[in-house]
């Protein structure tokens, strides 16, 4: 009995010098050391892939590894697209940019020069985004540098209204906040209401109206173009005889035929449209806008005269 109770008091002694041993039969019995996982459930494992990409030649089965890598880590460039959901582009739009910079992070990436393949991607995905809203999402063309200084002016902004307890901060605690001078702080002020066009159609009160921005805008009026020839032949108008002046005010003021006109004077229709060649040509002539000599045929009786509307613009 006693040799039974020193045997079962040497065991646990003899189990501890076993597991502190390196060389110990323990060792080999203990678990295999679990990988260290990634914090994202969406970065999956493909360095064989990435591997077996270098050895393979150009041809469908590279492909194919290819594709099978983009897809997999697919679900980490839409995690990273969502991060700028809140700035004014669609999100299907922002994953189809990071999904394009995935294909160039797949294709740059090299397993022997870098680390983790997320290490490289992630950078090269951000960067793609970025460039988006950078290139692609401005109203109107902004140089880089003013887009820099907005984006300054924005951070400024944000921080300043919180210590300000949200009130607005001036233009020089801006500047003192960014190190700006105050000019570029009003021209980032500036950029800031340009990143988005308003539309024209964009109603300009909540009634149901239908009132909007293009109503308020104003058209070419037609008229403007003739104030200047109407000033022009002005002189020339007052210097002509009384019957003269009387025939063109019937023709081109009040659109009466020359039949008409011949009719209420007593002339014939053809000395009316004597008359009014004659006319017009001298007072082309006194302004400088005598056409060439081709460009003034004969005068022609009724049925061959233009109309009144090609006539006033004749004049």
């Amino acid at each position: 009995m006693t040799s039974a109770v020193a045997t079962r008091s040497r065991q646990p002694t003899r189990r501890k010098q076993d597991t502190s041993h390196p060389q110990g039969p323990a060792r080999q019995d203990a678990a295999p050391r679990a990988p260290q996982r990634s914090p994202h459930p969406d970065t999956p494992d493909t360095a064989e892939d990435f591997a077996r990409l270098l050895t393979l030649p150009e041809g469908a089965e590279r492909e194919a590894v290819r594709q099978g890598v983009i897809t997999a880590w697919l679900p980490m460039a839409d995690r990273l697209a969502t991060r700028f959901r809140d700035r004014g582009e669609n999100l299907e739009d922002l994953k189809q940019v990071a999904a394009l910079g995935l294909v160039k992070a797949v294709d740059r990436y090299d397993p022997e020069r870098a680390d983790a393949f997320a290490t490289f991607a992630v950078p090269t995905i951000v960067g793609e985004l970025k460039r988006h809203f950078r290139d692609n999402t401005w109203g109107v063309h902004v140089p880089r540098r003013v887009q820099e200084v907005r984006a300054k002016v924005r951070t400024a902004l944000r921080e300043l209204s919180v210590s300000l307890d949200h009130r607005s901060p001036s233009v020089a605690q801006v500047a003192a906040h960014t190190g700006l001078s105050e000019d570029d702080v009003l021209l980032g002020l500036e950029a800031l209401e340009s990143y988005k066009s308003l539309s024209l159609d964009a109603e300009l009160s909540d009634d149901d109206d239908g009132y909007s921005l293009k109503d308020r805008l104003g058209t070419l009026e037609p008229g403007f173009g003739l104030i200047n020839d109407r000033e022009a032949v002005k002189p020339q108008l007052a210097r002509l005889p009384e019957r003269e002046r009387h025939i063109l005010y019937l023709r081109f003021f009040c659109d009466m035929t020359q039949t008409r006109i011949a009719d209420e004077l007593g002339i014939s229709q053809m000395h009316v449209c004597r008359l009014i060649a004659r006319t017009c040509t001298r007072i082309r002539e006194e302004l400088g806008t005598a056409p060439e000599p081709a460009d003034s045929p004969e005068p022609h009786p009724e049925q061959d005269h233009p109309e009144p509307e090609q006539e006033r613009t004749a004049a």
